[in-house]
């Protein structure tokens, strides 16, 4: 069968449809349609997040889990504020639903990869650095920043 251009534009296309698709699904803009980023909360957490205040970026987190518990994003999010703030057992059970949502989100396994390595769990963070490797194609910013993390893990004396 030949390829018409109409038929390759029309393949074309389709796969940019489906390249943006899993693009916004990424970016938090899946199930109910709504994207994450214009829940209020989490905007106001994502500011906090960013100036480094974990105890102001708890609440609106925890708001917006409760507005769309759904969503890996956010979970991944609290999880992270949690493990800066000490809460470890809080972040791993954030982390633990993030990846339940979406066992590809790549955040969540570089931050819990991180939280095994501040309770000292090496083989754990080692299996979100590997589950890293298999998700991204090239090596992607998780994995490398990941993967920095437990190298100079194993250089510090124990």
């Amino acid at each position: 069968m030949t390829m018409t251009p109409l038929r390759s534009w029309m393949l074309a296309l389709g796969f940019a449809a489906a390249v943006l698709s899993g693009a916004a699904r990424a970016m938090g803009d899946d199930d109910d349609g709504v994207p994450v980023e214009a829940n209020p909360d989490y905007a106001k957490a994502k500011q906090a997040i960013e100036a480094k205040d974990w105890n102001a970026a708890v609440e609106p987190l925890e708001r917006a889990v409760a507005a769309q518990p759904e969503r890996a994003d956010v979970h991944n999010y609290l999880g992270y504020a949690e493990r800066h703030r000490g809460n470890l057992d809080a972040a791993f059970k954030h982390y633990e639903r993030a990846l339940a949502l979406d066992p590809k989100h790549r955040g969540a396994h570089e931050y819990v990869g991180e939280a095994y390595l501040v309770v000292g769990n090496l083989a754990k963070a080692e299996e979100h650095l590997a589950a890293l490797d298999r998700l991204c194609f090239f090596p992607c910013q998780e994995y490398r920043e990941l993967r920095d993390k437990v190298a100079e893990y194993k250089r510090k004396p124990r």
